[in-house]
């Protein structure tokens, strides 16, 4: 009787063990749960973000807000794919961009924190602008700073310029981004540009790249001993405000998670 009884008890654990173990707790979420959950949507702002000040400049389905620069329509070069703003490569590199065109979201901004996200094809080149102006018949680059997308490895302009400032992250051959840690091709890379009274951050993956001031002795400096000797020669300066643009260099490259928080 008392083997009996011990053998009773003993099974009896081994079930109430079994079925904790194969049962979660109430509340209790699997580390699986808990990483999808932290996935951020895409192409949307979190509770977080809407309530301090942000605005989404890109609905992932829709051109909304943005059109060709010096046009009325938005480019046929460019396309909303998968959640993205995505160019259209060419093969022909800056001469096939004449079919498509730079685009910009209809609206000037003065002081901002902006964020993208950006995935560069092979061997592609591409561009950030900000405080871009319309003028017929100029391109966006010569009235506004860059912020270089690029693919490091395969396109030849990572060698060109000094000390790497046309790599992704730069001020386009002005400023080198520091550290350079842009990911590879086909995977998303984060960039951000804080834009406050004339001091510009870059940020790229998490990092502080670079930091300048407009419209000072040094900013002008650079200016006239870079490729770009007139640039913003219709203004003493750059402009203190206006539109945010991404470049069509005849090479493929998408966008998305496209934010903007307006700085007092």
């Amino acid at each position: 009787m008392k083997k009996f009884y011990s053998l009773f008890l003993a099974g009896t654990l081994i079930f109430a063990v079994s079925c904790q173990s194969g049962q979660k707790k109430a509340g209790e979420k699997s580390a699986k749960d808990a990483a999808v959950e932290a996935v951020p949507e895409v192409n949307q702002l979190s509770a977080e973000e809407t309530s301090t000040g942000w605005t989404l400049l890109f609905d992932g389905t829709t051109s909304n807000g943005w059109r060709g620069y010096n046009k009325t329509e938005f480019p046929k070069g460019w396309e909303i794919a998968d959640g993205t703003l995505h160019c259209i490569g060419t093969g022909t590199g800056e001469a096939g961009a004449e079919n498509g065109g730079d685009i910009i979201y209809d609206k000037k901004f003065k002081n901002f924190h902006l964020k993208v996200e950006w995935k560069i094809g092979v061997g592609g080149n591409s561009g950030i602008f900000y405080l871009g102006q319309e003028i017929p018949e100029w391109p966006i680059y010569k009235t506004a700073p860059e912020m270089q997308v690029l693919d490091n490895v395969n396109h030849i302009d990572a060698n060109m310029g000094k000390d790497g400032n046309r790599q992704a992250g730069s001020l386009y051959d002005l400023i080198p981004a520091k550290p350079q840690n842009a990911k590879p091709v086909g995977e998303w890379n984060t960039a951000e540009v804080i834009c406050y009274k004339g001091t510009v951050v870059h940020k790229q993956n998490g990092e502080t790249v670079l930091e300048y001031h407009l419209w000072t002795d040094d900013w002008k400096k650079m200016v006239a001993e870079s490729k770009f000797p007139n640039l913003n020669e219709k203004w003493a300066d750059v402009a203190t405000e206006g539109y945010i643009a991404f470049q069509d260099h005849g090479d493929d490259v998408w966008y998305r998670n496209v934010k903007i928080k307006e700085l007092q």
